[in-house]
């Protein structure tokens, strides 16, 4: 009776000191506190009641018998919308803190939101290869019930919480796009429901404007009902290779070096300064020596970044065996390296093995409760952007980061570009290697102001034919975007859509410049 007595009495001291100080002090100043007393376990709840959801769904076979009806009321939706007059555009219902991306969605206060209730795995077809599913699928439900009857996606990007949908209408990378290129490149079909409320499916060879369009459009050209994605066998484990590497010419020689090698099945760099880095490579197997077996993803067990720093401080090379699984999620714990700026003792082992369980909060209740205030200061004061540029000049990209923002860690993910119709495309005419240079945090550099600073970053990865992934804040204007992305294939496709009235075009839903 004691326990329970002492935390009823330290719940009631937490909400006299919220009445006192309130409770907008508390969440920007003492984050830890809200975040581990009330996000963390409600964060808990919410992945028990939707791994059980799914679960049940797909034993019970229950979601295909249910998806033709949910894409029906999704276009009653629609030409209800076209009957009352189309007097404004439209957008999912979905509520804009349910999504990973830092960008507040203030236009789903004056569109039309049109619910679409559709997250479950339709089919795996291991004959063809390929799974059937709905847009709100998340990379979490994905591993869970592939990897458990062999199978994998080729590109499985690390959050649990990123969906199909906003993979592919935004982009989606992982440590072996370098065989495999984007998100966008492993689906072979997509469903649609188009602004007359028709729907149509599209592949390469079906509707194939429309196939190469629909990536990177952001819900502009029509709304996913489903993707088919490729599939392939996969192994129990992923073995390991980390090496410390020094000065910043042979770190990117040697990344580049490894990604061109195919049989690399991923490769990954951790920046860490400007002249210090991991570059991992890894090999899915199903033989394991046992004594380098490492469970990254068990709760106790120290964040992945962290982890991979000791080679770096000892510098020493290593060779682990990681359940793949645990390989792919091996960021979720931590979300990256971003969860120690708001729980700053997380990697505490005694933390770790107390509350680790617990870990991460959702990045949608941390969006839900971070306020108007608090919201501010991390557009002001904290970065979170992925930048995709030609390997060649990576040299160049990584000192114009650390010139810009000097904020490490630095993801390093490399992939293959190919030369594909829609907005994303080498400059040439033929494939060419990129990578993603992933920046998460606070820029230590002097002065910093994130406008000026961010347009700044973006005027390089145009000049060098790069690419910002749109879900972060986009500070260029309207000819600027455009010069950064190939609008030809997607204006065309609005206008023989008739989307123009229907959907906004994706800069005016993406960029600040429209949006303020």
């Amino acid at each position: 009776m004691e326990p329970a007595v002492s935390l009823a009495a330290c719940a009631l001291l937490f909400l006299l000191w919220i009445r006192v100080k309130g409770l907008e002090f508390v969440i920007i100043h003492q984050r830890w506190v809200f975040v581990c007393l009330f996000l963390l376990p409600l964060s808990f709840i919410f992945d028990i009641y939707y791994y059980l959801r799914a679960w049940v769904v797909f034993r019970l076979n229950s979601a295909p018998r249910q998806h033709q009806q949910r894409v029906r009321d999704i276009q009653k939706q629609v030409r209800e919308w076209k009957e009352e007059g189309s007097k404004t555009f439209m957008c999912t219902g979905r509520p804009g803190w349910l999504t990973v991306s830092l960008r507040v969605g203030k236009y789903k206060k004056t569109h039309k939101n049109i619910m679409i209730n559709l997250m479950d795995i339709l089919e795996v077809d291991t004959k063809r290869q390929i799974v059937l599913v709905e847009p709100l699928v998340t990379m979490g439900q994905v591993t869970a019930l592939l990897n458990s009857v062999g199978w994998t996606l080729p590109v499985l990007p690390e959050l649990d919480d990123l969906t199909v949908g906003g993979l592919i209408m935004g982009t989606g990378i992982e440590s072996s796009s370098h065989r495999f290129g984007l998100f966008q490149h492993i689906c072979t079909a997509y469903e649609l429901v188009l602004s007359d409320g028709s729907f149509v499916r599209c592949s390469p060879t079906e509707n194939s404007d429309l196939f190469y369009a629909v990536p990177w459009s952001c819900g502009t050209l029509g709304f996913l009902v489903a993707a088919e994605i490729r599939i392939i066998p996969a192994k129990k484990y992923v073995k390991l290779c980390l090496e410390p590497v020094r000065g910043l010419k042979e770190i990117c020689a040697k990344f580049a070096k490894e990604s061109q090698r195919k049989e690399n099945h991923f490769v990954e760099g951790l920046l860490y300064s400007l002249e210090e880095a991991v570059i991992m490579t890894g090999v899915m197997t199903d033989d394991v020596d046992p004594s380098k077996l490492n469970r990254i993803g068990d709760y106790y067990k120290p964040w992945f970044f962290k982890h991979v720093e000791e080679y770096l401080k000892k510098n020493q090379k290593g060779l682990e065996y990681i359940p793949l699984r645990h390989y792919y999620h091996r960021h979720t714990r931590s979300i990256f390296w971003e969860l120690q700026d708001i729980i700053p003792f997380g990697n505490n082992p005694i933390f770790r093995f107390l509350f680790g369980w617990l870990v991460p909060p959702k990045i949608s209740l941390l969006k839900l409760t971070q306020g108007e205030t608090l919201r501010k200061l991390y557009e002001q004061h904290h970065v979170v952007q992925d930048m995709l540029v030609p390997m060649k000049v990576m040299e160049r990209a990584i000192q114009t980061f650390h010139n810009d923002l000097h904020v490490y860690p630095i993801w390093l993910c490399p992939f293959i570009l190919p030369s594909q119709p829609g907005m994303v495309h080498p400059k040439g005419n033929e494939t060419e290697l990129y990578v993603d240079i992933g920046a998460y945090g606070e820029p230590q550099v002097k002065h910093f102001e994130a406008r000026s600073c961010m347009r700044q970053m973006e005027k390089f990865v145009r000049s060098v034919h790069g690419f910002q992934m749109l879900y972060a804040d986009c500070y260029m204007n309207r000819e600027e975007f455009w010069e950064m992305f190939d609008g030809s294939l997607y204006h065309k496709l609005r206008k023989e859509l008739n989307c123009q009235d229907a959907f906004p075009e994706v800069f005016d839903k993406i960029c600040k410049a429209a949006r303020h």
